[in-house]
């Protein structure tokens, strides 16, 4: 089953859409329990997971698990990349280690 460029590209808009669950989350958690932003930001990663799903679906009929899964981690780098920018949070030499080993991980499976 070949892949193409396009989903590969999918692949990542995937991830960086599963990414964006978790900010809403983090913006939930901020909120009173069961207030109505809490409820509004909840149903807003429910939303996005649902996205996700769709998207997540229609990647694995073109491509096989195991290599879509393999870019799974990339998800975790588009949350560090949001925290920034959205959160203000701050970027640890621990994180751009182990971004650095996600893309390391990446183009080794790529080139065997």
């Amino acid at each position: 089953m070949a892949s193409s460029r396009w989903t590969y590209v999918a692949l990542l808009g995937a991830n960086l859409v599963y990414a964006c669950e978790s900010v809403f989350v983090k913006l939930a958690s901020a909120q009173p329990q069961f207030s109505l932003r809490y409820f509004l930001y909840m149903g807003g990663a429910v939303a996005v997971l649902g996205v996700y799903a769709l998207i997540w679906q229609q990647i694995i009929k073109r491509m096989p698990v195991s290599e879509a899964y393999m870019f799974k981690g990339t998800s975790l780098i588009f949350v560090l990349l949001i925290s920034v920018i959205f959160l203000g949070e701050s970027i640890t030499w621990g994180n751009v280690a182990g971004a650095a080993m996600i893309v390391g991980g990446i183009v080794l499976y790529t080139k065997l």
